[in-house]
């Protein structure tokens, strides 16, 4: 995917190691109401259900299944629900630098239709950081991590302060 210039981190942006080891959003958010997230949540009944799985420096990993409640077309995930999967695992990599992050810019370019009953395996890597600008990419698969690419993403998340997500509303 080529990012646009809104996605592309300056040339002298840090590339931090990518890990589990910043902040958890599990962790952060435990006070309630964080199981219901659509993205992540396992008790949202018709949710994403991502699953995150692994770190290994460069890129965070997880997978989610395509149910019949996510379709679009008939039998095909519908195109908003692909972009919110690349926000979560997008999200994730910001997250797994131990920032606490939104998101700002999304731009998403779609490969391939992606069938009902799909296995997307997300990948999500830091271009760079600049202040409290994240840059990241990342791609879903069907199948397996070295399936065909059916989604690329480029973002840009801002890095926000705690009480961003744990204050009152």
């Amino acid at each position: 995917m080529t990012a646009s210039p809104a996605t592309t981190p300056p040339p002298d942006a840090a590339v931090p190691p990518q890990g589990m080891g910043g902040i958890s959003p599990e962790d952060l958010l435990q006070s309630g109401g964080y199981n219901g997230c659509f993205g992540c949540g396992e008790g949202h009944e018709s949710g994403l259900r991502f699953q995150r799985t692994s770190a290994d420096g460069e890129a965070v990993y997880g997978h989610f299944t395509v149910t019949e409640q996510h379709q679009g077309s008939p039998g095909l995930a519908h195109g908003g629900l692909l972009a919110t999967a690349m926000d979560e695992v997008l999200g994730t990599a910001a997250w797994s630098l131990g920032r606490m992050a939104v998101t700002g810019r999304l731009e998403t370019d779609y490969r391939i239709p992606v069938p009902v009953g799909s296995v997307v395996h997300l990948k999500a890597w830091c271009t760079g950081v600049d202040g409290r600008k994240i840059y990241l990419q990342g791609e879903g698969r069907i199948g397996s991590p070295d399936g065909p690419v059916a989604i690329q993403a480029a973002a840009l998340f801002l890095e926000v302060s705690r009480e961003h997500f744990l204050g009152e509303r």
